[in-house]
């Protein structure tokens, strides 16, 4: 009996194009020596020519249809004719091949947002911000004080304050570009100059506070001993009262742009914790419909055959609440129906004995 075996050009000309690939998978054990192409094709050749399943199981994605066919000789071994047809079926689906891998892409990404959300920072409020800037004004940010988001905070080091005003920066001026872009009011765009004379002020503050602290350092290396340090005492205690003033004035600007804000819309803490959740939930369908593709590789969880484990977990556990609540059920049903015989009893009784 005749053994059939791959062309030698097909098996050349098939092992040719996928060692030219960058990202061809190898075990551990042989990249090492996989460096060049040269040496890539030479394993290529060697397992295509040894083992054809396990080399359609590797690299059967990455061949074309007219590659595939060549392997259409060897159909009468099994795990073989399985690859083939598995194969063949993503690059020309059936109808019902397409219904079937569009469910379980759509599992997949249903499973990999229960993932997510359980990690916990991909949907964090500031993380789905950064995002979605404008959709998150609309919903929920044109509530929210502005000013704090800009101004420093306790124990935060200057040069983090600065950076996050930078990013703040960045995401404010997105929100204005979409304002302007859909001919919002000029009265209504985002970022007031308050809250920018604010910033300028504290930075203003931040400046000559370094410059006194580092005159006193000066000052004290300079004259050094008990009485330098004594002389020392009076002139920031002077200066305080008119620092103190400037420090109130910066909350007093912060409370005028927020009462300003709060005269266009105010909404309670229920309501704004409601359209958090609205906004959360629509970010939720954005990643399921696939319109994070800048933030996530969609073909990597499409193509993860493990998100399917949690997949039929979900599927197992829906599967025994429905058994038992139709034995609930079941039973409920056949107490209802043993309580009208008691009934139906009762009444024959009653009218026999009249």
């Amino acid at each position: 009996m005749e053994t059939k075996v791959v062309r030698s050009e097909a098996i050349e000309s098939i092992s040719d194009r996928l060692s030219a690939l960058e990202d061809l998978y190898f075990p551990r054990a042989l990249q090492s020596t996989t460096i060049t192409p040269s040496q890539r094709k030479a394993i290529l050749l060697d397992l295509l020519s040894r083992d054809a399943a396990v080399f359609l199981e590797r690299y059967g994605s990455k061949l074309t249809s007219e590659e595939l066919l060549e392997f259409d000789a060897l159909t009468d071994d099994y795990e073989v004719s399985w690859h083939v047809k598995h194969l063949r079926s993503l690059l020309s689906p059936t109808s019902d091949e397409l219904k079937s891998r569009a469910v379980q892409v759509k599992n997949r990404r249903r499973a990999y947002l229960n993932k997510l959300i359980f990690d916990g920072q991909y949907f964090l409020e500031d993380s789905m911000r950064e995002r979605e800037p404008y959709l998150h004004h609309e919903y929920v940010g044109k509530f929210q004080d502005p000013s704090g988001r800009s101004m420093a905070r306790p124990g935060e080091r200057w040069s983090d304050t600065l950076l996050r005003r930078s990013e703040e920066a960045i995401l404010v001026a997105k929100i204005r570009g979409e304002q302007q872009r859909l001919g919002v009011a000029e009265s209504d765009w985002v970022g007031g100059e308050r809250i920018q004379e604010v910033e300028e002020q504290e930075e203003e503050e931040e400046e000559e506070e370094e410059e006194e602290e580092e005159e006193e350092e000066e000052s004290n290396e300079a004259n050094g001993g008990t009485q330098s340090s004594e002389m020392l005492v009076d002139p920031p205690n002077v200066a305080s009262g008119d620092e103190t003033a400037d420090h109130l004035d910066a909350p007093n600007v912060a409370q005028a742009t927020t009462a300003g804000q709060s005269e266009q819309a105010t909404v309670s803490a229920e309501e704004l914790q409601d359209l958090m959740d609205q906004f959360t939930y629509i970010m939720h369908e954005k990643f399921l419909l696939g319109e994070d593709h800048e933030y996530l590789d969609y073909s990597k969880i499409d193509n993860d055959e493990t998100l399917d484990d949690h997949w039929q977990r979900e599927a197992n556990h829906d599967a025994e609440e429905k058994y038992f609540d139709d034995i609930i059920d079941e039973d409920e049903t056949l107490d209802d129906h043993r309580q009208r015989e008691v009934n139906h009893d009762a009444e024959e009784k009653y009218f026999d004995e009249d």
